[in-house]
């Protein structure tokens, strides 16, 4: 008996802390929304046979511009789900999973209790069907990332960055991107068309999905709140828009949008996470300029939308005492941390 016990006790511990226990998921799967299709003129003739990749057109179909969406919804959970929505470069990927193999984002939320919706936009990864005419080429560019997204100064990481530093999470994290073959016209119908599908729910952007979940939630009543993880645009009142702020990336300027329809941002709750090192003047590095304007102008949009009526907070995570995150909050080796603290912010506003 004893023995038995000491099985089912190492059962449960894994390098000295508690295994996280059994996830129960009520309902999961996979679908596409939003999209169009091309319709060629003509009758389609099934006795040609010109080849495998190039077809005779006439009178065929084809399908593209869609989302693709992976969705799990736990047994005893909260009544509104997450909508998860990626980046430049990436996929719904980088909320599913950490390149070192700890648990993702979306299933750390889903422990505490958060259904998730997690969406591939048209053009990329699961969703790479597309309308759109582009051309795909290998382009050398992880170095730039890897300082843009603030890992560090390449070759060299943050001393104490929260990114796991071994060269095979490195390899990981980069085989995760993907190529954008969008024009991103399908963007917003996508998420429109998720949003008649599931009801209401909160959307959680990252980086270049930011200022799409700032229109999303202008456009669809049944988005009830966004959290943003240092997104990378943002949207302000018409005659209202703050002057350019300059920096060696190209800088950032606001987005104007009519009143009427930014009157919705200050109806539903807002947060904007932001992580480390980020400066304050400006640098040499371009990480660091990226980054830095973008913040400044998270502040004013924070600013704005509360002048207004708004329910928007900024976090700043080394405000907080959090230190080390890169662009990649989600990802990091804190990003459990990091689901406790959305967790408390969305359980206050329940």
């Amino acid at each position: 008996m004893i023995y038995k016990h000491w099985i089912l006790s190492a059962l449960f511990l894994i390098a000295g802390k508690p295994a996280a226990q059994n996830l129960v998921i009520a309902k999961q799967g996979q679908f596409t929304v939003g999209g169009e299709t091309l319709q060629r003129e003509g009758t389609y003739d099934n006795s040609k046979f010109v080849g495998w990749a190039t077809q005779e057109e006439t009178g065929q179909s084809y399908r593209g511009d869609h989302a693709f969406v992976e969705f799990q919804l736990p047994a005893e959970g909260h009544a509104l789900p997450l909508v998860y929505v990626h980046g430049y470069g990436g996929s719904g990927v980088c909320w599913q999973m950490t390149p070192d193999g700890r648990e993702g984002f979306s299933t750390l939320m889903l422990r505490r209790g958060w259904g998730s919706y997690v969406v591939d936009m048209p053009g990329r990864g699961r969703a790479g069907r597309t309308t759109a005419t582009n051309q795909v080429k290998p382009v050398a560019d992880e170095m730039f990332w890897f300082d843009i997204w603030r890992m560090g100064i390449w070759p060299r990481f943050h001393e104490d960055v929260q990114f796991p530093r071994d060269s095979a999470s490195l390899s990981q994290f980069f085989r995760e991107l993907t190529p954008d073959l969008s024009d991103h016209r399908h963007d917003l119908p996508a998420l429109s068309a998720l949003a008649d599908r599931i009801g209401d729910h909160v959307l959680v952007t990252h980086s270049a999905g930011g200022i799409t979940g700032w229109f999303a939630a202008i456009q669809n009543p049944q988005v009830k709140a966004v959290a943003s993880y240092e997104p990378g645009g943002f949207l302000f009142p018409e005659g209202e828009v703050p002057a350019r702020i300059d920096g060696l990336t190209g800088g950032v300027a606001g987005t104007p949008v009519p009143m009427e329809q930014y009157k919705r941002l200050t109806q539903i709750p807002i947060v904007l996470y932001f992580g480390d090192y980020i400066p304050e003047t400006p640098s040499k590095n371009l990480g660091d300029e990226n980054w830095r304007v973008r913040l400044q102008m998270a502040r004013k949009f924070v600013e704005t939308l509360n002048r207004h009526g708004g329910h928007a907070t900024l976090v700043e995570l080394p405000k907080l005492g959090i230190h080390g995150n890169t662009h990649f909050l989600m990802q990091d080796l804190n990003n459990a941390q990091l689901a406790d603290l959305l967790a408390e912010w969305l359980n206050v506003r329940k």
